[in-house]
C-alpha cells in the first residue's frame, strides 16, 4: 500500500487554506494515493524527472509539488497559483527538497 508523507510545512499550508480548497485538495490526494504513478491529467502532470505536480482547480488554484520514493509520495511543497505560468522559485524549492531526499 503506498503512504503519503507530507513535509510539516506542507501540512501547515493545507491547514491555511480556505475550507472548500482543504476539501478538494483532500479529495485529489485520496485519488493519488488510490492511482499513484497512474494518476494523471488533470490531476497529475509530470514536471522533471522524479518531480511531479498535484493539480487542484477551484477558486484558489492549489498545486502541490510530489514525487514516488521507496514506496511510498513525498509530498515537497505547495503553493497557490496566481499565474500561467508555475513561479521558477515554486520549482526551485521542489527540486531542492527533492534533492535532499536521495
Amino acid at each position: 500500500m503506498i503512504k503519503i508523507v507530507f513535509d510539516n510545512s506542507v501540512e501547515s499550508f493545507i491547514r491555511s487554506l480556505e475550507k472548500p480548497a482543504i476539501a478538494k485538495v483532500l479529495r485529489v490526494i485520496d485519488l493519488l494515493e488510490k492511482f499513484g504513478h497512474q494518476l494523471g491529467l488533470p490531476h497529475s502532470k509530470k514536471i522533471s524527472a522524479g518531480l511531479f505536480e498535484l493539480r487542484i482547480k477551484g477558486r484558489q488554484e492549489v498545486r502541490l509539488f510530489y514525487t514516488f520514493q521507496k514506496g511510498n509520495i513525498v509530498v515537497l511543497s505547495g503553493f497557490i497559483k496566481k499565474s500561467q505560468v508555475i513561479p521558477k522559485r515554486e520549482i526551485d524549492q521542489a527540486k531542492r527538497k527533492l534533492k535532499n531526499l536521495t
